[in-house]
């Protein structure tokens, strides 16, 4: 077995680094692993211009360790009100790269999202249009539909009409967590990808409820039975190319994670290649971690590869029991856990 592993630099399609203080742990995290990142636009208030990407992207870029490089690539959080004229700008922007669909109220900041999915028919049409890709968080929030459905049931409310209408239209369905997801973009055809997280890779809801509720593997959407998570395994292990790396990434303070009401998400930036690694290795399967992490979203975003490239070590890394960012405690996702795979420094 070899013990060390060069690959193309890396990219992170999917990731939240928030914004003020906490820029100063999370970008460099992320920066000195990956060459570009999907950057997420649900602050408060979100992302919603291109005029308020481009303030946020420079707060981004100020807290880039000196030397090192990395782009943030923004996205625009999609409203009811979004005109079709920001779409326009959007589309003719160097820096803006997607818009955003949260359903409101499915996760972290959504509140001021998409009331109804099926009503914005005009804005998939600019999009399609422009060539700007459309980033789903793909669940329903109705309360009386269950928590483990409820990507199912946006599958069949919403996404399936949405693939039709508009056959041109660069969809990527974020966070997938179903077997149900993960057929949709095996069939849907090369326009639709999924991005992968490693809780959703390496974890289902046993390992959030068995034993006691595990606060720090809470995320949304929510971990989900076995055969679920076998699936979205499947896809990784099998090369599949409209499978690629999306770690979603999301800090919260120890003490919000660890509340009677407990937020949504779990913060593996600095983990998320080793153990995405670490899984490949497990079964065999190494030489599938150059297209998931490297290759695959560089193509389905029509950019480049890294010109550069990063090595990993088998060597047993722990994972930090806890990290210190904007005056609060973090507790990182597998925190504790020790690894076979570490970053060369």
């Amino acid at each position: 077995m070899p013990d060390t592993l060069t690959i193309t630099r890396p990219d992170d399609w999917h990731l939240h680094f928030r914004d003020g203080a906490m820029l100063a742990e999370t970008v460099p995290a992320t920066a000195r692993v990956f060459r570009r990142a999907i950057v997420m636009p649900n602050l408060t208030p979100p992302v919603t211009t291109v005029a308020r990407a481009g303030e946020y992207r420079q707060r981004i870029l100020a807290a880039v360790p000196a030397g090192v490089e990395f782009e943030p690539l923004m996205v625009l959080y999609l409203t009811d009100q979004t005109p079709v004229e920001e779409i326009a700008r959007a589309a003719a922007s160097p820096f803006v790269h997607a818009f955003k669909l949260y359903p409101a109220g499915a996760t972290t900041n959504s509140d001021s999202g998409v009331t109804n999915p099926a009503r914005i028919l005009h804005l998939y049409e600019a999009m399609e249009k422009y060539d700007v890709p459309l980033l789903v968080h793909g669940e329903v929030t109705e309360p009386e539909i269950d928590i483990f459905d409820r990507e199912r049931v946006f599958i069949d409310r919403y996404l399936n009409d949405i693939r039709e209408r508009f056959p041109a239209l660069r969809i990527v369905f974020e966070h997938v967590t179903t077997g149900e997801a993960v057929d949709f973009v095996r069939e849907a055809g090369q326009l639709t990808a999924a991005t992968v997280t490693p809780q959703h890779l390496l974890m289902n809801r046993n390992d959030l409820l068995v034993g006691g509720v595990r606060p720090h593997n809470y995320c949304l959407p929510v971990l989900k039975r076995r055969t679920h998570q076998q699936a979205i395994q499947k896809a990784v292990l099998e090369g599949h190319p409209a499978f690629f790396l999306g770690t979603d990434s999301a800090p919260h303070a120890r003490d919000q994670k660890e509340a009677a009401c407990g937020c949504a998400g779990c913060y593996s930036a600095r983990a998320a290649l080793p153990l995405y690694a670490s899984f490949l290795d497990r079964f065999g399967a190494l030489d599938k971690l150059q297209g998931f992490a490297s290759e695959f979203g560089a193509a389905f975003y029509r950019l480049p590869a890294n010109p550069d490239t990063i090595t990993l070590l088998r060597q047993p890394w722990q994972v930090p029991q806890r990290l210190s960012a904007a005056g609060e405690e973090l507790v990182p996702f597998m925190a504790g856990e020790q690894l076979p795979w570490a970053l060369a420094v």
